[in-house]
């Protein structure tokens, strides 16, 4: 049992897992839908059930090992009059997914059961080891899709082509994208998440490339940004400020676990706690290197965890309370962004394992001119 699940299960009768993404976490079973309710989780102290309907009973039951498979259909569950599982099973007080569960579903369920929100956000935070190895396959291949991809940026291509030519190269090395590629050109690159479009390529303008690769469930998530031309010194001094901050963050880190290996004291960090690593404090390594060189601060945080969802915890912002600890995978991307003119990102996946961190994306970091 899942130690965060079992902590709740203390005052609870069973926890209803709804989330997509917890369901493939602990089933290993991926193929549900993204967009339609076709399967829950029901966890109680003695057993579990996955509650499905007869469309996928054949193909759980081949994969999934631990639950009892119940195929009369998720929704029924919800039914009071239609539902004998938690009848039987003597539930009354049932925990809910805080992230997850729709307004109507939960109103259907309060009319014939107690229940009680439980956050469930922090239930994938540490990876085990073949999480990890996972992920940094997926690191791998986003390694070589970007050695391609950056060969198929010629004089007239498109956004959407260059996202369309990532996704095939993915997909024909067995894997797939872990989100919609974002690809933009030029002034569009001061759009975070900007969506690929018709605007073609020209000489002489920024190109932000931020994509992700999903295997075994597992996804990674990088961005690089190259000039398509001889690139001016106003990039130059923004792409530069960038990677200083991204160098800066993960040197941070690094610093605060090899110290903590030599026995040395982490006051000179200037961190929140001497004995704790927290996630707000890598943020603000970055976001005050990029003030101080005389930049806006940046209006996104410095990143996020990574695993069967591109963003879950740890949160790696200012108003974040995660601590970081052993088996933790995150994001450390800052950017700069100039309306009118473009922007620049990079980002990187970093690993925290046996007292160490570093990084899993291995892509050329320093300035690319094409």
């Amino acid at each position: 049992m899942n130690p965060i699940l079992n902590n709740f299960l203390k005052k609870l009768d069973a926890i209803l897992i709804s989330s997509r993404s917890n369901i493939i976490y602990l089933t290993t079973y991926p193929n549900f839908s993204e967009t339609e309710r076709e399967c829950f989780l029901l966890i109680t102290r003695s057993k579990q059930y996955l509650i499905t309907d007869k469309r996928y009973s054949e193909a759980v039951t081949q994969v999934v090992k631990n639950f009892e498979i119940k195929d009369s259909g998720a929704n029924k569950l919800l039914t009071a009059g239609r539902s004998s599982l938690l009848k039987n099973l003597r539930i009354t007080n049932l925990g809910i997914e805080e992230y997850d569960l729709t307004v109507s579903e939960y109103s259907k369920l309060k009319k014939f059961v107690k229940t009680k929100s439980v956050d469930l956000r922090n239930l994938r935070i540490v990876k085990q080891k073949k999480e990890i190895e996972n992920i940094q396959k997926a690191c791998r291949l986003g390694d070589l899709a970007f050695e391609f991809i950056i060969k198929q940026l010629n004089p007239g291509v498109s956004e959407r082509e260059i996202a369309d030519k990532l996704e095939t190269f993915i997909n024909l090395k067995g894997a797939d994208i872990s989100f919609k590629p974002i690809i933009a050109f030029g002034k569009n690159s001061s759009i975070p998440h900007h969506m690929a479009g018709n605007s073609k390529l020209r000489k002489n303008q920024i190109v932000l490339l931020d994509f992700g690769v999903k295997v075994n469930n597992y996804c990674s998530d990088m961005s690089r940004t190259i000039f398509f031309g001889k690139a001016p010194n106003k990039f130059k001094k923004m792409y530069r400020t960038v990677l200083e901050a991204q160098t800066k963050a993960i040197e941070f880190i690094q610093s605060f676990y090899s110290s903590s290996e030599r026995g040395e004291s982490r006051s000179k960090l200037s961190i929140s706690s001497n004995s704790q690593l927290f996630a707000r404090d890598i943020d603000k390594i970055a976001r005050n290197y990029i003030i101080k060189q005389g930049f806006s601060n940046m209006i996104h945080s410095l990143g996020h965890g990574v695993g069967i969802e591109v963003h879950e915890a740890p949160h790696i912002s200012l108003k974040s309370k995660d601590k970081i600890s052993s088996g933790m995978i995150f994001s450390i991307e800052p950017g700069i962004y100039i309306p009118g003119f473009g922007g620049v990102r990079i980002e990187d996946l970093v690993v925290v394992q046996d007292n160490k961190a570093q990084l899993i994306s291995h892509s050329n970091r320093e300035i690319i001119e094409l």
